[in-house]
């Protein structure tokens, strides 16, 4: 009965949020930028810059220049000379521009992580592949720089729950009024729960996860019970769990 009524509490959640007004400067959320270009890569810079308050990183997103992916490398050092966030000093922005720019030139984001995912479904292989590809581009690396594009874990073992790209695969591969559905080789069954702290307190809260430790193996709880719920598009309950969390009504 109490799962039932769970189930019952996240489905109504999910349809009551799934409207562009949960999308505006009130409400402060990356996808609303991501969501105004429609553009694979726009939308990853989007994803990996979401971390912290909300409402600075919308403002962060706000000052960038996506035409700049189009642009040179000496015009994209210039227009980002003063360009910070965080952990990310100017050059860490830089080439994160520079190298995206160059990734379009070579393949879509979605055919790289596709590649690894094919052969056994599975995200994380994908993601894996297109962490390594994105790396590859350039030599680059700094502590700003390797937090925004993470690395491949040397052990499966307490990896962490790359939280930004599981929520851009969200934005891709699903399709309502939130997410953008630009991809269409994934399947939505496969995505992994976009694991943050909202989502993990009221997660654990709800009884979806019995875990205690904030990680991949938590991620992996979560997303395998969301699947008893909807075993075709378990993660259309993240926006819902983590608007019940950021509002503090569960």
């Amino acid at each position: 009965m109490v799962e039932k009524n769970i189930k019952k509490l996240l489905d109504k959640e999910v349809k009551r949020r799934n409207n562009s007004l949960e999308l505006s400067l009130d409400k402060p959320d990356p996808l609303l930028i991501a969501s105004k270009y429609n553009d694979e890569t726009i939308a990853l810079i989007c994803a990996l810059f979401a971390y912290g308050n909300a409402k600075q990183i919308v403002k962060f997103l706000q000052s960038l220049d996506f035409s700049l992916l189009d642009k040179s490398d000496d015009v994209i050092r210039a227009t980002l000379s003063s360009h910070y966030y965080r952990f990310q000093n100017s050059e860490d922005v830089t080439m994160l521009f520079i190298a995206l720019k160059r990734l379009r030139e070579i393949d879509s984001i979605e055919n790289i992580f596709y590649e690894g995912y094919k052969k056994e479904s599975n995200i994380l292989d994908g993601l894996w592949l297109f962490i390594d590809k994105l790396k590859s581009i350039d030599s680059y690396e700094s502590r700003g720089y390797n937090f925004l594009v993470g690395s491949v874990p040397k052990k499966k073992t307490g990896m962490g729950t790359y939280k930004r790209y599981m929520m851009y695969l969200r934005w891709m591969v699903r399709d309502d009024e939130l997410d953008m559905g630009l991809w269409s080789k994934i399947d939505k069954k496969d995505l992994l729960m976009p694991l943050d702290t909202h989502t993990f307190k009221v997660s654990q809260r709800l009884g979806l996860l019995k875990r205690k430790t904030y990680d991949m193996k938590a991620t992996l709880e979560l997303t395998q019970r969301l699947r008893e719920f909807d075993s075709s598009d378990p993660i259309k309950y993240d926006f819902a769990i983590y608007r019940l969390g950021q509002e503090k009504l569960a």
